[in-house]
């Protein structure tokens, strides 16, 4: 079954690399118009707006200022007229030992907060606002498994950030439901990405695959045809749900 979105306008963040090029590219394939929402590399998020068509763009923010982030929604509804879908991707992590000095664990905590939740959360209430004036529209937030069983000592704030993206996104589902505004979760574990490579590399290969239930690490590829199902309206009744896609390496 074919899933279009032509007429789509889907904003999706992080989209120049990893899990949100992978959504971009699909989301284009099935006719969404997308804005690639990009940091540092301009060159390579101009390239995949113009490889996908349909009328994408590409916009630039550094979402560990929040207050970017409004400014990201404004400018892409201002170039392309609405936002039917909002995919909340970029995120990062740091390698954060608890035996760092206060400051500097403190600086990786809040870097991360400042990314992965509180620009989400901005963007997410722009998002709320603007549907309201179209009557609807839907929510993606990427998540991580770490949400749900804690991670490694030395990501406590990517964890904790991620829970909290969770809980932000259940409460939307809740709330705005009846405005015709739905609110999902996308929980992967490792997926092997540009911003992943370096530990998985660091990491032994048979200690990630005895986690794994498959025989293969997760790939971007694997994330992007849920959002684009998501997308299409074929999960309403979902709303307020978290869909796991991690090699079967943690269930609920």
């Amino acid at each position: 079954m074919e899933i279009r979105l032509d007429g789509t306008v889907m904003l999706v963040t992080g989209a120049s690399s990893g899990i949100g090029e992978a959504i971009a590219r699909h989301a284009g394939e099935s006719g969404a118009k997308v804005a690639v929402h990009y940091n540092r590399n301009e060159k390579r998020a101009r390239e995949l707006a113009d490889s996908i068509g349909n009328g994408s763009d590409c916009f630039q923010a550094d979402l560990e200022e929040p207050s970017n982030a409004r400014v990201l929604f404004d400018s892409v509804v201002e170039k392309m007229g609405k936002v039917d879908v909002l995919v909340n991707n970029a995120g990062i992590f740091f390698d954060s030992p608890v035996d760092l000095g206060s400051d500097e664990w403190l600086e990786h905590w809040s870097r991360t907060q400042a990314v992965n939740l509180a620009s989400a959360a901005m963007l997410c209430h722009a998002a709320i606002n603007h549907f309201r004036s179209q009557a609807g529209g839907r929510i993606i937030n990427i998540a991580s498994r770490a949400a749900f069983r804690g991670e490694t000592k030395n990501y406590l704030a990517y964890a904790a950030s991620k829970g909290g993206m969770v809980s932000l996104s259940r409460s939307i589902a809740r709330s705005f439901g009846k405005e015709n505004i739905k609110s999902f979760v996308i929980a992967p574990g490792w997926v092997r990405t540009p911003m992943t490579e370096e530990i998985l590399d660091r990491i032994e290969k048979d200690m990630i695959e005895n986690e794994l239930a498959l025989g293969e690490i997760t790939l971007p590829g694997d994330i992007a045809p849920l959002v684009v199902l998501i997308a299409g309206g074929r999960l309403d009744h979902a709303t307020g749900c978290t869909i796991d896609i991690n090699a079967g390496s943690y269930m609920r």
